[in-house]
């Protein structure tokens, strides 16, 4: 299902390279740091989901409100996510998760759970490199961000 979704993120995307090879990445860090966490495969499967679509509202955040700012990308990220996702066979459940991950994944004030966790730490060590994070900038967010023993080794072994 994740193959069927990535190509559906790529499609909406487009020409957009830039947003799918951030996805991608994110995808992959998520996948990496949950069977490394060994959280259960539902929880794995969510986080899968929601990392290859957290950032697919930010389109239409900018033609809405002009702005691709975290608050707009949550804001439009789950309706533009649940319109890709309709045609997958997921319970009530996971997409509810999934939409939450989507539409909160900027605000770290609402981690609820360790899904939740790993997708703002795979967001964070991808946007440490494309947004080129001093060192010091980098320190501070593995001390108030990082919780698990997968993220604060792949920031130290990558950044520090």
């Amino acid at each position: 299902m994740t193959v069927g979704i990535t190509f559906d993120m790529i499609k909406y995307f487009g020409n957009d390279t830039k947003r799918i090879n951030h996805a991608l990445k994110v995808w992959n860090f998520s996948k990496c740091i949950g069977e490394k966490e060994k959280i259960s495969y539902d929880a794995l499967t969510n986080l899968e989901i929601a990392a290859i679509l957290h950032d697919i509202g930010i389109h239409r955040a900018e033609e809405i409100h002009g702005s691709n700012a975290g608050k707009y990308q949550e804001m439009e990220g789950p309706t533009v996510a649940k319109e890709l996702l309709d045609k997958y066979d997921l319970n009530e459940d996971a997409l509810d998760r999934i939409l939450y991950l989507i539409g909160n994944h900027h605000s770290y004030n609402k981690i609820d759970g360790i899904d939740f966790q790993i997708l703002v730490e795979a967001d964070f060590i991808v946007n440490a490199f494309e947004d080129e994070l001093s060192k010091q900038s980098i320190e501070i967010s593995l001390e108030k961000i990082f919780k698990t023993k997968t993220g604060i080794f792949l920031v130290k072994i990558m950044y520090l």
